[in-house]
């Protein structure tokens, strides 16, 4: 897991609350205050800058190393639709679809509860975050976790209510399954992401 010291100086690097709930009051208060009094000061002025703090914001986003986010550009940008095909990988580890389907409140929590072997794939045990979920595949709270207070919350009245990303997963909360419908979408100018500046940055 990509170890980050101080979150909420990292977002504030990036301009970007990246870290979900972590801070994110402090957050926005601290970036109000320095829209107001227009002493900003963020690095990213050139073009190197700009493609940085991107590529930056994208691995802090889903907690990759270096190494891990240059191979997934590299396979994505063989695709007709490089920005489209990197986000697809992202969001297809498994440790994305857990944490996207709001099984766990972070995506670092999902990466730890995958690694302790919490859930299953197809009905196999997993301990692999970055194993990739596809179109069919069912994910599930294993058995012997399902009475931890981790994911009891999950049998709750208000279950329904969590938000899911639309069209690419099922949910089932009172089953604690997952299920695979189709692939996520990246839609360009709603998205967080810039991942066509990223491509920029690997291409230099």
């Amino acid at each position: 897991m990509l170890p980050v010291k101080s979150k909420f100086k990292v977002a504030k690097r990036l301009g970007a609350n990246i870290f979900e709930k972590t801070q994110g009051q402090k957050f926005a208060l601290s970036e109000a205050r320095a829209a107001k009094s227009k002493k900003r000061g963020r690095r990213g002025g050139s073009d190197y800058g700009r493609q940085l703090l991107e590529k930056q914001k994208v691995r802090y986003t889903y907690a990759l190393g270096e190494r891990q986010l240059s191979n997934y550009a590299e396979e994505a940008f063989e695709e007709k639709d490089p920005s489209a095909a990197l986000h697809a990988l992202l969001e297809t580890r498994l440790d994305s679809a857990v944490y996207a389907a709001g099984f766990v409140s972070t995506r670092r929590g999902a990466r730890q509860a995958i690694s302790h072997g919490n859930f299953t794939l197809n009905g196999k045990r997993v301990t692999v975050a970055s194993a990739r979920v596809r179109v069919g595949d069912v994910i599930e709270v294993r058995e012997g976790n399902r009475k931890s207070a981790l994911y009891a919350r999950l049998t709750d009245a208000d279950a329904t209510n969590r938000k899911v990303p639309a069209g690419w997963l099922e949910v089932d909360a009172p089953l604690m399954r997952i299920k695979v419908t189709d692939m996520p979408t990246y839609a360009p100018g709603i998205s967080s992401l810039d991942y066509a500046t990223v491509f920029e940055f690997y291409s230099r």
